[in-house]
């Protein structure tokens, strides 16, 4: 990760916040825990890109213009 990007003390609690429940899960809750982590990633990207071609109007039929 990008070393120059400095996270705010409140992103640095939930952090801890977060490493801290994970250690007290199971490996298997954990691992449960982690796909669910990515799946959303994937999602919330897949939003952005959708937000980005309506406000850049790459979806748009060109005819239409």
């Amino acid at each position: 990760m990008d070393q120059d990007i400095e996270l705010t003390l409140e992103q640095e609690f939930s952090i801890r916040c977060f490493t801290d429940q994970v250690q007290q899960m199971s490996r298997e809750q954990a691992q449960e825990c982690l796909i669910l982590h990515y799946k959303q990633m994937m999602i919330r990207e897949m939003m952005y890109q959708e937000i980005l071609k309506q406000q850049w109007k790459l979806d748009m039929d060109f005819a239409s213009l």
